[in-house]
């Protein structure tokens, strides 16, 4: 009798880890945070580029991250954050923060079309990269998917996969409008830096207990002598 040959089993490659693009919407300095005029005055607009330096940073930061597009027809905001290392997205299409993030998505995948593609909110002074690791980690296991903000009424990312369109629905209600449409809703725990976006005086009170970034950090000060 000739003994059975037993082969190995065949080695298996991990996949990789997805390359996500990011796309951030940034208005014009003079047109952001409104709601912040009664916190902090004539400060707002340098707190709105703190928000996003801050953001932008930690998003380069992720290694999950292989670029950031900021979508911005604001030349002092593409300036800053070009030195940081984002792509900045001028051509702004006009027609609101959807059409703007539609915009950037399809910019993205023009360069790399083989990765995902997630847009995020440009207002998260607080945001961990490992926090957005864990975010994009579950994001990669579903076609299109999205995190709700803090309140539970907002979104501030949504995510889709290559082969599907982003189709965002940012705005007031958000959250209702990207379950409606299909997108999965993604509900991991331990991410409270992600969904911390600041539009309000009593939201960076709470992104202050969080752990803000270096750009807000030195702008509060300014702000609490005006």
């Amino acid at each position: 009798m000739t003994q059975d040959t037993v082969r190995p089993a065949p080695a298996v490659t991990p996949a990789p880890h997805p390359e996500w693009s990011l796309v951030l919407p940034v208005k014009r300095l003079a047109l952001a945070k409104s709601r912040l005029g009664p916190f902090a005055g004539e400060r707002r607009t340098a707190l709105a580029l703190a928000f996003a330096l801050d953001t932008v940073a930690a998003a380069l930061a992720c290694p999950a991250v292989a670029r950031v597009l900021v979508v911005t027809a604001d030349p002092t905001a593409g300036a800053e954050l070009t030195r940081l290392g984002a792509l900045v997205v001028t051509d702004e299409p006009g027609g609101g923060l959807n059409p703007a993030l539609a915009h950037g998505a399809s910019r993205a995948r023009r360069i790399a079309p083989r990765s995902p593609v997630a847009a995020l909110s440009a207002d998260l002074p607080a945001l961990r990269p490992a926090e957005l690791s864990l975010v994009l980690a579950a994001a990669a296991r579903s076609g299109r998917s999205f995190l709700a903000d803090s309140p539970g009424l907002g979104t501030t990312l949504l995510a889709a996969l290559p082969g599907l369109p982003l189709d965002p629905r940012f705005g007031d209600g958000s959250r209702a409008r990207h379950t409606a449409a299909g997108t999965t809703e993604l509900t991991l725990p331990g991410v409270p830096s992600v969904r911390r976006d600041v539009d309000t005086g009593e939201d960076l009170h709470e992104a202050r207990a969080l752990g803000l970034g270096p750009h807000t950090t030195a702008a509060l000060p300014l702000v609490d002598a005006s």
